[in-house]
Parts: C-alpha cells; sequence; structure tokens
C-alpha cells in the first residue's frame, strides 16, 4: 500500500496554496494555517477523488487531526 500521507502532502500544499506546507499526523485545522471550513471542504473532494473514495460525513465529523483522516482512508482502501 502507498504512504497516504506522502499522498496527502501535495493535495494539502494544493489546496491551502502553500507549497511549503509540510502536514503530520498531529495537523488540524488549528495547527495549519489556511485550514478553515472551506478548505476543508475542498480537501475532502480531493482527497475522495485522488483515492477513489467517497466519505460520509459522519466518519468526517469524528476526524481530530490529519492522521485520524490517514486511519479512515487506509479503512476504505482496505475494502
Amino acid at each position: 500500500m502507498t504512504d497516504i500521507l506522502s499522498d496527502l502532502q501535495p493535495i494539502f500544499r494544493d489546496v491551502l496554496d502553500d507549497p511549503d506546507l509540510e502536514i503530520t499526523r498531529s495537523s488540524n485545522g488549528h495547527n495549519v494555517r489556511g485550514w478553515d471550513s472551506l478548505a476543508h471542504i475542498n480537501l475532502v473532494s480531493a482527497i475522495e477523488q485522488h483515492f477513489g473514495i467517497r466519505l460520509a460525513l459522519g466518519e468526517l465529523q469524528d476526524l481530530k487531526d490529519v492522521g485520524g483522516m490517514v486511519d479512515l482512508i487506509a479503512r476504505k482502501l482496505a475494502r
């Protein structure tokens, strides 16, 4: 399986328009500049398209950080 965090890096850089952004598993809307509610919607859409998955609203509500997103994507890809 690919390294999901590495795959997310260019998505976050593109959506948040920050070519130097370095995300980690602990990155979230509070500690990443520009990650607001609109950016979150755009991130989810780009992530769904990149990985060919659908993320339900209920699944997204429980996420606290990028690490949770990585784990959710891994579960989706394993199905």
